[in-house]
């Protein structure tokens, strides 16, 4: 039989991993593993270590004459409200395995926001392997997080796999109504509640825009959207549906990845960048992996000798690469030379990825924290003083408020208020800091006594921030050499290639005089705030 035409978008001619489906111009969405194949576009053998090529998932029967789908007929041409008649008990869908669907909110009208409605299949009928679900945390996650692309890539009229392509056209969300959506991730492996996983259930929370003709209720058209949902979920919410090889594969990536993390301490380490790490991304809006046809130069990463290590994952084995200690680390070169990129992949080292971004064992410290400076953000009640003191006419800098922090106040906002919620590590580049905060020459010391300066610069402070706070920093710094005497490691970045120049970054520094500042210790105090409910402002600011 032939599908109405709303519908086709969710059975591609060709259901190939991106290859079928609706990528952008008409040739299918990106294939996400190609560059991970011996000669594909990432370069080298780029062997796959968690082994076989993806299958193409099958195709499933559309559903029709279920309990609410009759019921949605019977409402054709209504007054929209009748539509708040489907909440209540779960609808039993009929001949899909025991799956229910239930309405938890129905909107008003048509211009109102969607409804939400969950899609409930029991876990006997949904087969997911015991391992997956219930083994460990990390692995339900990586679970519910490929279930939910796969989920979403369908709802969008993709092939179900291919999730790093936005798909464009065709697809179920629509301009007039009837859109079926779930919240599409991007490179990162989140816990998130779109897809959740138990011994007795799996569950998926979706919205609907439920059609109307006007204001009248289009009922033919909500149970032929339900039926093609129940398509999708038959080829996302069953295991025997999924591509098995790369559910596998996802799950075993993010374990991996999480156990590298976990080694970080007892390393001694703060971050760790793998050899063969895919650093720079397609574009600035687009996180996916660049390869070699976005740019024939692309530049995989591979460790100083000097600062290479180990580190042993239970599934991929053994990794070599780039281990930043804990300390003070500046990573420093010319411009476009690497520098940002690196630091950008540490700073999203605390997530997990989906297999083949190209980061996978970029891990960094789980409380590392990106810190830049925010002209005009509020502060309240933060205790600054470590940074910013003597302030005219004795005003109090233990308990600041400002609604409208200068560029040196919101930095030092930003780093009390992470080392207030247990950050260990500090992430900075001087490209969005604020200069007068990171340091202060010779010649400004001379004209303006220190006495007379309320900021203490990050730059004496940055090492009794790791020796007394055991708070680790990595900083970008391409403008000033003052930071050489603090600094415990120096990485160039050149032409994308990282090197170790500790040595001569210290024989630098001593050859034009630059010298350690004179130690202060860090306070050891750290502020304990309570958010206050009546703090919060509609206008997005807040007290506490």
């Amino acid at each position: 039989s032939v599908l109405p035409k709303p519908l086709r978008s969710f059975f591609p001619q060709s259901a190939h991993m991106g290859k079928g489906g609706k990528g952008k111009g008409g040739g299918g969405g990106y294939p996400w593993w190609e560059h991970l194949k011996k000669g594909g576009k990432k370069g080298g053998d780029g062997q796959d270590p968690y082994d076989a090529a993806p299958a193409a998932p099958s195709a499933r029967p559309k559903t029709s004459g279920t309990t609410l789908q009759k019921k949605l007929e019977s409402l054709e041409n209504a007054s929209y409200p009748a539509y708040k008649d489907l909440m209540g008990a779960p609808w039993e869908m009929e001949g899909c395995g025991g799956c229910q669907i239930i309405f938890d909110r129905v909107q008003g009208d048509p211009y109102a926001p969607a409804s939400w409605v969950h899609v409930r299949l029991p876990s006997s009928t949904a087969n997911f392997p015991k391992e997956y679900v219930s083994k460990s945390r990390v692995r339900n996650v990586a679970l519910c997080d490929f279930i939910t692309r796969v989920l979403a890539d369908m709802l969008r009229g993709g092939t179900g796999v291919d999730w790093t392509q936005t798909v464009s056209g065709g697809g179920w969300s629509g301009s007039k109504g009837g859109d079926v959506t779930v919240e599409a991730p991007g490179q990162y492996v989140l816990a998130r509640t779109s897809v959740v996983a138990t011994t007795e259930f799996v569950e998926a929370r979706l919205t609907i825009s439920l059609p109307a003709r006007g204001r009248s209720v289009e009922g033919y058209r909500a149970a032929e959207i339900i039926g093609g949902l129940m398509d999708v979920v038959k080829k996302s919410l069953h295991f025997d549906a999924l591509n098995q090889d790369a559910l596998r594969k996802h799950i075993l990536s993010v374990e991996d990845q999480e156990a590298a993390r976990s080694q970080l301490q007892e390393l001694g380490l703060v971050a760790f960048v793998a050899n063969g790490s895919v650093l720079p991304r397609k574009s600035g809006v687009d996180g996916r992996p660049m390869t070699t046809t976005d740019d024939p130069n692309l530049v995989l990463f591979e460790s100083p000798p000097s600062l290479a290590v180990e580190i042993t994952v239970p599934n991929a084995g053994r990794l070599t690469g780039m281990g930043i200690r804990k300390g003070v680390t500046m990573i420093v070169g010319g411009g476009f030379h690497g520098k940002s990129t690196l630091l950008q992949a540490l700073q999203v080292g605390v997530y997990n990825k989906v297999h083949g971004d190209g980061r996978e064992f970029v891990v960094c410290d789980s409380q590392a924290v990106k810190i830049r400076s925010e002209d005009g953000r509020f502060v309240g009640c933060a205790n600054i003083s470590p940074f910013i003191n003597n302030l005219p006419f004795s005003r109090d800098t233990t308990t600041f408020t400002t609604s409208d922090a200068s560029g040196s106040t919101s930095q030092a906002a930003n780093i009390v208020e992470a080392l207030e919620l247990g950050a260990t590590a500090l992430l900075i580049d001087e490209d969005t800091c604020a200069t007068n905060f990171m340091i202060r020459d010779a010649p400004m010391v001379e004209l303006v006594a220190p006495e007379k300066e309320p900021i203490t610069p990050f730059i004496q402070r940055v090492q009794p921030l790791f020796k007394d706070q055991g708070v680790s920093t990595i900083m970008v710094i391409g403008g000033s050499g003052d930071f050489f005497p603090v600094a415990n490691t120096v990485i160039c970045m050149e032409r994308y290639r990282a090197s170790d120049v500790t040595t001569q970054a210290h024989e630098v520094a001593e050859k034009h005089g630059r010298l350690l500042p004179p130690y202060v210790p860090f306070p050891a105090e750290v502020a304990s705030r309570v958010l206050l409910k009546e703090g919060l402002a509609a206008g997005g600011k807040g007290s506490a």
